[in-house]
């Protein structure tokens, strides 16, 4: 599809993060309504990541073909702070899944499920041992401001962040874990693309996202879309 004179060549873009209607109390884009406007774009491909979940996967993936459009599967995965099996503390955290593979769309269903099986307390828990048994083929994605390192940047606490960093980067095969937000790192300089009040409260702290750095992650943009594209 031609790009419009004037706008942006899209072809080689793709949302990574985006809630659909399965995104319950969170999401509100319509699959049919997603792929059809992700095509009228120009856009090539697009991704998925329900909160906790995988069941509009059958959807998008039909809708996706139809409009021409790579699905990228997904889910945006709730990580427990200890064993998901220990149903006492309900602290978690985001954790974007992509599928890479036909092993890692394999090991997404997996997690998912076991989130509901056996580490379901309020949410659909896993944890960062049984993501380690079951990472090929999937690539991660440091997710929101409810992500691991987010909270512990806006915490002050860098070194956890480094160290967790490093340890997303072991779990998964080298060169699946990116960092995932609003922001560009360009050298060792922050650019902010996009400013909410709550990045302006933490603007300290959000300024030290470039000390991770140092562990070398891949970052891509992008925001957490729920209600338009």
């Amino acid at each position: 599809m031609d790009a419009t004179p004037g706008t942006p060549d899209l072809s080689d873009f793709a949302h990574l993060h985006l809630h659909t209607q399965y995104s319950l109390l969170d999401g509100a884009i319509r699959t049919k309504d997603l792929c059809r406007t992700v095509h009228e774009r120009g856009m090539t491909s697009v991704a998925v990541t329900d909160h906790g979940n995988m069941f509009g996967t059958i959807q998008f993936y039909e809708e996706a073909k139809k409009w021409g459009v790579k699905p990228i599967l997904g889910c945006e995965a709730y990580i427990s702070d200890g064993p998901a099996a220990a149903r006492s503390d309900r602290k978690n955290y985001h954790l974007v899944l992509l599928a890479r593979t036909n092993e890692g769309f394999a090991n997404l269903q997996w997690l998912v499920s076991k989130g509901y099986l056996e580490g379901f307390y309020y949410s659909p828990r896993i944890d960062r041992t049984i993501l380690r048994e079951h990472s090929k083929g999937l690539i991660g994605l440091s997710a929101c401001m409810s992500g691991h390192v987010s909270r512990l940047v806006l915490e002050g606490r860098m070194d956890e962040a480094r160290e967790r960093v490093l340890e997303y980067k072991d779990i998964f095969e080298p060169g699946s874990y990116f960092l995932l937000g609003s922001s560009l790192v360009q050298g060792s300089k922050l650019v902010r693309i996009k400013q909410t009040p709550r990045d302006k409260l933490k603007t300290e702290s959000v300024e030290q996202l470039p000390q991770l750095e140092i562990c070398h992650p891949p970052i891509v943009p992008g925001n957490g879309l729920r209600g338009a594209l």
